[in-house]
């Protein structure tokens, strides 16, 4: 079995990562350390996938943008 990966699946593998990466360091780390009973960190934790969420959804929306106005500018 031999497993053959593109440069693509490389490039959003490598990027899913840092974004994964990010979200613990910077979003949920803090959120879950901000609060002392088990039961707020766990909704802390479980509100941060909001943010996540919004965060991922804005650069799916300016992505998409540069690639559809791409021809018109380049």
């Amino acid at each position: 079995m031999s497993l053959d990966f593109t440069t693509t699946e490389l490039a959003i593998a490598l990027a899913a990562g840092i974004v994964g990466a990010g979200y613990v360091a910077f979003i949920l780390a803090p959120a879950v350390r901000a609060y002392g009973r088990v039961w707020e960190r766990i909704a802390a934790g479980f509100l941060t996938l909001y943010i996540l969420g919004v965060l991922v959804g804005a650069g799916a929306v300016i992505g998409l943008a540069i690639v559809w106005s791409y021809d018109q500018y380049a």
